[in-house]
């Protein structure tokens, strides 16, 4: 099999970067591990920036985003007992996000791929990525029960942080810059209306909550967690009234309770590889890069680099130069870099450490009162979390 980009992961980055190149008239095949059921149900980001919207919409897969997905313009943070909002558009020049789930974006991405675009290989699991400093690498994968070849004149690694791509560059080429965190997200999905109407940031004596949402009747919450806790070790009851004391305010608001049908926890970390392109090989999202969820960066700076990816393939068909190719790695990493310190910013702005001292406490409290009270503080916080542009 012989294409011109080896696509590995059908992802919301692997399957746009699909549709950007057929929209450009370059030809790919992607390769994706799993059965289209599971990559279509996996619980994953839910919050699209402005350029992600505006990407996919351009790209042709913004249809149903646009009819089912709900546009948010501003979030709330909450704070002994207060609370403040943050309005995007009014900082921002009319900026906003979109609360989107990742699975809907690749229903969509999914859908377009097998009506109009080119082969998608379910169940084909990548093996190894071979001669990525040639000009002619190749992707060797496993596919119904039998192992074959993809001969490609770029392969892009949208696989993630446990696949393949990132292991065909040279160890003594690459530098990792990383952090963990000694806490999670126990996260659940319940049938209920959201709370509020927009997402809510709640910093606690006891710990961090988010209040989030999958669609006007399904509701998205967040409880930080020790790290290493078991999902199943909080009860329903536990968790609803955990989530009451940390949402807590000195108005009438009220938590709205509902059925839980699904308990998880992600674990927190920061991770960055250097560099992003070998040869002719180049990664995008996770297999590059991870950024902890408070600043919803994970889905859109995987956009961030497949479109800057398409850009630059497209530029050296229609020019002959490789200039954009040559400078994908330097350029993503100046948008990732901004990404993980705003995320960084926001975990730490937001969540209790177990060692936290009254000192880091009351430090927390001052930089929100620092947000709630300067323009240019929140203008910072709104631009952050609305995106950075896509170069």
């Amino acid at each position: 099999m012989r294409t011109t980009v080896g696509i590995i992961g059908a992802g919301p980055a692997g399957l746009l970067l699909a549709r950007l190149l057929h929209n450009a008239g370059i030809d790919s095949v992607v390769l994706e591990s799993r059965d289209r059921a599971y990559v279509e149900q996996r619980q994953r980001a839910g919050i699209l920036e402005q350029g992600t919207v505006d990407v996919l919409r351009a790209a042709g897969a913004g249809e149903r985003m646009e009819r089912e997905g709900l546009r948010h313009d501003g979030i709330e943070l909450r704070y002994e007992r207060k609370r403040h909002r943050v309005d995007f558009p009014a900082l921002t020049g009319g900026r906003s996000v979109m609360v989107y789930a990742q699975t809907e974006v690749c229903k969509d991405l999914i859908a377009l791929q097998i009506e109009e675009g080119g082969p998608l290989l379910f169940e084909a699991e990548a093996l190894a990525v071979e001669g990525a400093d040639s000009a002619g690498p190749r992707v060797r994968f496993r596919h119904g029960g039998r192992e074959d070849v993809l001969e490609c004149e770029y392969v892009v690694g949208c696989d993630g942080f446990w696949g393949v791509a990132r292991q065909a560059i040279p160890e003594e080429l690459t530098r990792v810059f990383e952090r963990t965190y000694p806490f999670g997200w126990l996260g659940i999905l319940a049938d209920v209306p959201p709370s509020h109407d927009e997402l809510v940031y709640a910093r606690h004596d006891r710990g961090f909550a988010l209040l989030s949402m999958r669609s006007p009747s399904v509701s998205r919450l967040y409880l930080q967690v020790p790290e290493g806790t078991d999902a199943e070790s909080w009860g329903d009851e536990e968790i609803w009234a955990e989530l009451e004391r940390r949402f807590e305010t000195d108005d009438d608001w009220r938590l709205r309770r509902g059925p839980i049908t699904q308990k998880s926890v992600t674990p927190m970390r920061s991770y960055v590889h250097e560099p992003m392109r070998y040869g002719r090989l180049f990664l995008a999202g996770d297999a590059a890069h991870i950024v902890p969820p408070t600043g919803a960066k994970g889905l859109n700076l995987a956009v961030g680099d497949v479109v800057t990816f398409a850009r630059a393939l497209t530029y050296e068909k229609e020019t002959g130069s490789t200039e954009l190719l040559d400078t994908y790695s330097e350029t993503c990493l100046s948008r990732v870099w901004q990404a993980e310190r705003f995320s960084y910013d926001m975990t730490t702005l937001l969540h209790r450490t177990p060692d936290a001292t009254p000192f880091e406490d009351r430090l927390q409290v001052a930089r929100l009162d620092r947000i709630a009270g300067s323009r240019a503080a929140e203008t910072d916080l709104a631009e952050g979390y609305t995106g950075f542009a896509f170069e």
